[in-house]
């Protein structure tokens, strides 16, 4: 276990494929339990509660640490990744040199992300899910 890490819920768009495939694969790879995750148009998800509203929330991926603190864009992929057992994705999304492009890159994906999903997101979404059951 990785004790040093604190629980990191994600807040998630539930209606976006490609962000369905990214929490399925995190889900696949949650073995310490280290990561939650709430889909924004469930009812699990309160706004008040969390302090981001849903537009908010739908404008930029959000994450909030167990000790309530919050996090979103970037920033929250490699505490995700890092929770996952994913190191070497962790490490990438963490260095500074490549913040600027990433953040551009997310700002992007983020404000098109319907589209985007329409043509990539069934394609990937099928691939975590095959990869899944072959894990089982």
């Amino acid at each position: 276990m990785l004790p040093q890490l604190q629980k990191l819920t994600l807040f998630y768009d539930g209606t976006c494929p490609l962000c369905q495939a990214e929490i399925l694969f995190l889900s696949g790879r949650n073995h310490e339990g280290l990561l939650d995750f709430v889909d924004i148009h469930s009812d699990r998800y309160d706004a008040s509660g969390v302090g981001i509203s849903c537009e908010r929330a739908l404008a930029s991926m959000s994450a909030q640490y167990a000790d309530g603190r919050v996090i979103e864009g970037v920033s929250v992929f490699p505490e995700a990744y890092r929770r996952a057992n994913l190191p070497f994705l962790a490490w990438i999304f963490s260095l500074s040199l490549l913040y600027p492009l990433f953040f551009v890159a997310y700002k992007l994906f983020a404000k098109y992300r319907h589209a985007i999903s329409r043509v990539l997101g069934p394609g990937a979404l099928r691939l975590v899910k095959m990869r899944a059951k072959k894990a089982e």
